[in-house]
């Protein structure tokens, strides 16, 4: 006999204890199991194996509620004035070891009310960050059901788009904070379930399956700690262009002076230069176009001029370009009237008057571009 079972003797018992059990609670073992922990005790008395002694515990796995929200897209996302359906992707996640619904909410903590409109919530069936057509089709939603319990397969995690329209009155650099919050509910009815208590920190466990809220805050403002949802922040920045533009004229020769020293008299002809500017840090402006009409008391002549349009004009004080001739002479891009970028309509303009049209190539910012052309007073 061992030494420890000689100290023992005939007047103790040698005990082996064995146990086993179910694995330990791990993250997303599912609310409601049970589990239970079995005990076995092997002894002797007398060097004789005596009866087994056997006992067990059993208790229940309490609900963690745990929701997390996070914005996927890059911040802040570039919008213009006018913009409808502008989309911010968030993905939403039931960390919870229960299924759960998620109440969906979205509010505007930054930006002017007036100028976005019409937030709404849709499901991101493929997960690409992108509106779909099939998506708006089958419209937006208020809350996500039955959204699965942490597993680590996956489909605890549900992608949607908050999307919004920018209306016409944002201007460059306008932001528009937009909060997402997701609020867990009880699953298992139809449509949105309850919203879910849980115990508070004083309360004491029970033997039966209790309810505890385990989330965090987003930081936002808009949730707090162990309320059972979660929240995140997607940014719009209005990334607008600042078009302006300012018409000048010159007189280029009259018929008594010539180019000498000019008047604006009757013969006198007189060039129109049509500036269009975009002001520093501005969204680039496209599809420029550019529509004249001419006074009544002008006429425009083709002549050896026509009608120009200056890719990048310089313009001085009095909006003119610097140097006309050589801005003619440079002209990239530019033609008369014959060309396509540019043309003369007669009686197409307001009221029947004739018209100047033309297509400025796009305008970057800080950079202006120009269209001119030549008249002789009537």
């Amino acid at each position: 006999m061992k030494s420890s079972t000689q100290l023992l003797g005939a007047v103790s018992a040698f005990a082996l204890v064995a146990m086993s059990s179910t694995p330990a609670l791990a993250v997303g073992t599912t609310a409601g199991d049970t589990i239970t922990n079995n005990v076995t005790v092997s002894f002797e008395v007398g060097g004789e194996e005596q009866t087994e002694v056997t006992d067990s515990d059993t208790f229940t796995v309490d609900r963690v509620i745990d929701v997390d929200v996070n914005f996927t897209g890059a911040t802040p996302v570039a919008v213009s004035p006018g913009q409808d359906q502008a989309v911010l992707a968030f993905d939403v996640t039931n960390l919870s070891n229960d299924v759960v619904d998620l109440d969906l909410s979205t509010v505007l903590t930054n930006g002017v009310g007036a100028n976005i409109e019409n937030i709404t919530v849709y499901l991101d069936a493929n997960g690409d960050g992108v509106l779909q057509q099939t998506e708006i089709d089958a419209g937006a939603i208020t809350f996500l059901d039955e959204v699965a319990a942490d597993d680590g397969a996956g489909s605890e995690t549900i992608a949607v788009l908050v999307v919004a329209d920018i209306t016409t009155d944002a201007v460059n650099g306008d932001v528009f904070d937009i909060v997402l919050v997701a609020d867990a509910h009880e699953a298992g009815a139809a449509g949105l379930g309850t919203e879910i208590v849980g115990l508070d920190s004083t309360d004491a466990n029970t033997a039966g399956e209790d309810t505890i809220l385990a989330d965090g805050n987003g930081g936002t403002g808009e949730d707090a700690d162990n309320d059972g949802d979660f929240s995140d922040l997607g940014q719009f920045e209005v990334a607008g262009a600042l078009v302006t533009v300012v018409k000048s004229s010159r007189i280029v020769s009259d018929p008594v002076n010539g180019t000498t020293n000019p008047k604006a008299i009757p013969g006198a002809v007189i060039e129109y230069c049509i500036a269009v500017s975009n002001a520093a840090a501005a969204a680039t402006a496209t599809a420029v176009n550019v529509s004249d009409d001419l006074p009544a008391d002008v006429t425009f002549t083709e002549s050896d001029f026509g009608i120009f349009v200056d890719g990048s004009a310089t313009v001085d004080n009095n909006g003119t370009p610097a140097d006309p001739s050589d801005d003619i002479a440079t002209c990239t891009g530019g033609t008369d009237e014959e060309g396509g970028d540019a043309s003369f309509n007669a009686g197409a303009g307001t009221g029947g008057l004739d018209e100047i049209a033309g297509l400025l190539s796009d305008i970057p910012a800080s950079t202006t571009r120009s269209l001119y052309f030549q008249v002789t007073i009537n």
